[in-house]
């Protein structure tokens, strides 16, 4: 993103960018992490826009992140899907890694999805297997409401007391024991990478009250809840920090994990899609 350009300008050109292009006031907003693109085969896509073309947008690093935003619907909704994000450790600011949930924002939705790739803490968790957040733990040096506020997009000091809608991660409990699917309720942590956590910081982050760990969505609920927006988050749980349970892992390990905890994660949030 150019910096000599205001910020509140950008996320203007951007929104401005996409409203030309697309006849479009989507109602829910999407961001897939790692490995859970698959969730898209539940959009009946419209249309969709790379990222580059989109005027300062950030462009992913990461392989396992395509970088395109997708138009369409789900039961019935008008959706925006980010089918990849951006991630702090990528070296973009905390304002750049969540430049498209404020644009979001501008075009109109109303809810924000979140999904992510994570590593389990809690002792109880097993790989492919997914967590309802209901809670997080911000461990970022940077936080991205750092700076003057945006007035006219939320307060300069935002309440937190509710980062994750509790009406619907209890909705999304009761539809898993309904169908007997195996879904976890718990805090995430969120830390920059793009290290794995060693076993002592795994220890610490289990003392702290977190039962996952991951490297993203902890910034993008912050915007969300300054912008007033409401959010349901899920993790997909695809290696273990617990002790004994620790092994050296790879990019392709996480991706096979994320895909095995797809389909239950899927039906989630297809269920809560269909009930907002």
């Amino acid at each position: 993103m150019p910096s000599n350009q205001p910020y509140i300008q950008r996320i203007g050109d951007a929104f401005q960018y996409l409203t030309d292009c697309f006849d479009t006031s989507p109602e829910i907003g999407i961001v897939l992490g790692t490995g859970l693109g698959g969730l898209l085969d539940s959009i009946q896509v419209e249309s969709e826009v790379n990222y580059k073309d989109i005027p300062h947008f950030p462009l992913s690093t990461v392989d396992s992140h395509a970088g395109k935003l997708v138009f369409g619907t789900v039961q019935g909704k008008s959706v925006v899907a980010m089918k990849g994000r951006f991630h702090y450790y990528e070296g973009y600011t905390m304002k750049e890694v969540t430049f498209p949930i404020r644009v979001m924002k501008q075009m109109g939705i109303k809810h924000l999805l979140v999904s992510n790739a994570s590593g389990g803490l809690n002792p109880a968790y097993k790989v492919g297997e997914c967590m309802v957040i209901d809670d997080h733990i911000n461990l970022f040096p940077e936080n991205p409401l750092t700076g003057k506020n945006l007035d006219s997009m939320g307060p300069r000091f935002p309440d937190m007391s509710e980062p994750y809608r509790i009406d619907l991660v209890e909705a999304a409990i009761n539809y898993a024991k309904k169908h007997g699917l195996t879904l976890h309720r718990g805090v995430y942590a969120g830390v920059t990478g793009p290290t794995l956590e060693t076993p002592a910081e795994y220890r610490y982050l289990r003392a702290i009250g977190a039962d996952a760990v991951g490297m993203s969505t902890v910034p993008e609920v912050i915007v969300a809840r300054h912008m007033d927006i409401p959010v349901f988050g899920i993790s997909a749980i695809t290696d273990l920090g617990v002790p004994g349970k620790i092994k050296k892992i790879s990019l392709a390990d996480v991706i096979d994990a994320a895909k095995t905890a797809e389909p239950v994660m899927t039906r989630v949030m297809n269920e809560v899609i269909r009930i907002l």
